[in-house]
């Protein structure tokens, strides 16, 4: 008999500002001990029966307290198979915002504005985000 996998669905966004530069968001140490790359892009699961861009919105809004501006563009599907009996396809988009983050401090801690180059020369990336920049799906 085969084990039941439980599936989901994430949306992430790598958010553009005016001056080109891109918003990373460093996980909580005390909410995730578990990670050890901590830097990531604003997302998360969806909630089953609203649409992908509803539920991007949402994650931005409650991540960042910014607001998506235009249509974001899809970039990447990704499968995350790192936990026994759960597959995770991830979603990863290309989006606009504009202002400055306001982090609530249990999710994430702190945030920067980067260029795709100084992201590359992070240490402590999501492996996931990491894989699009080594495959300049991202450039």
């Amino acid at each position: 008999m085969e084990d039941k996998i439980v599936l989901q669905v994430g949306v992430k966004v790598l958010l553009k500002n005016k001056d080109g530069r891109y918003l990373l968001l460093r996980r909580s140490l005390e909410k995730y001990p578990e990670v050890p790359n901590r830097w990531d892009i604003a997302g998360g699961r969806i909630d089953p029966g609203t649409t992908l861009l509803e539920n991007l919105k949402r994650e931005v809004i409650e991540e960042t307290s910014l607001e998506l501006k235009g249509a974001p563009r899809l970039v990447a599907a990704q499968d995350i198979l790192r936990i026994k009996g759960r597959h995770v396809v991830r979603l990863t988009y290309i989006g606009e915002a504009e202002g400055e983050p306001r982090l609530d401090g249990e999710e994430h801690d702190m945030y920067k504005w980067v260029t795709i180059p100084e992201i590359g020369e992070l240490t402590g990336v999501d492996i996931y985000f990491k894989e699009l920049l080594d495959n300049k799906v991202i450039q």
